[in-house]
């Protein structure tokens, strides 16, 4: 994995002392150089053709979430009509188990966290020009003593940092190709969302054969266990 200093471990937040943020919350960018993200996108691909992208739709409306999504880990994070919101350990459109997560995805989990216990889960977006995901928590059946850690690769991205309310107000901070936020501690349970993607202004994902164009986002989490 390489980004900047390599012999420094863990990588300490870029804007760590900026009071803008709040504590616990970090942001990364260029954590990782063009080359890292090349492979981490070779590695995606190789798990989309195991586990490809589906639609998520949401509890009792059944209206499709604008954002594709996968799983890789032991356990994958699953929303239907029926179902609703939930951690499975299968694909719900193939029936099989989520492909394991990358050795470079670990790496980076515990270099950028220093968490001894690695991550379970490694969710998997995608975002066309047309993506949007709301303000949202992170919880439900995860640990929550655990922080969740999230790559950007392909086109930038408005990212909306919140509170630990919905009321609170939020802050529109600007990803690109290679940033990675992480947040634990005080800010485990902040709202957080994507307001869109500049769409076109990345072409690693077109290079590397799983779109046109558009926004991967993984994300890092330890889950306890699968949901009843």
């Amino acid at each position: 994995m390489k980004h900047g200093d390599r012999n420094q471990s863990p990588l300490p937040s870029s804007s760590s002392h900026d009071p803008a943020f709040p504590e616990g919350f970090h942001h990364l960018p260029g954590y990782l150089d063009v080359a890292a993200q090349r492979a981490l996108l070779s590695d995606v691909s190789t798990i989309l053709a195991e586990a490809p992208l589906f639609v998520q739709r949401m509890p009792r409306t059944d209206a499709p979430l604008s954002v594709r999504m996968s799983n890789a880990g032991e356990f994958g994070w699953v929303t239907d009509r029926d179902g609703g919101y939930r951690y499975q350990m299968t694909h719900p459109v193939t029936g099989k188990p989520w492909p394991s997560i990358p050795k470079a995805l670990i790496k980076l989990w515990s270099m950028t966290t220093a968490e001894s216990q690695p991550p379970n889960l490694c969710l998997i977006n995608y975002y066309d020009m047309d993506a949007r995901l709301g303000l949202h928590q992170d919880r439900g059946e995860s640990s929550l003593d655990a922080p969740v850690v999230s790559i950007s690769l392909g086109d930038e991205a408005t990212f909306l940092l919140g509170g630990l309310t919905r009321k609170d107000s939020v802050r529109r901070l600007e990803l690109r190709s290679g940033d990675v936020i992480w947040f634990g501690g005080p800010s485990r349970l902040i709202f957080h969302g994507v307001e869109g993607i500049q769409f076109g202004s990345s072409s690693m994902l077109e290079e590397s054969g799983i779109a046109k164009g558009g926004r991967i986002n993984l994300t890092l989490r330890r889950i306890d266990r699968a949901s009843r």
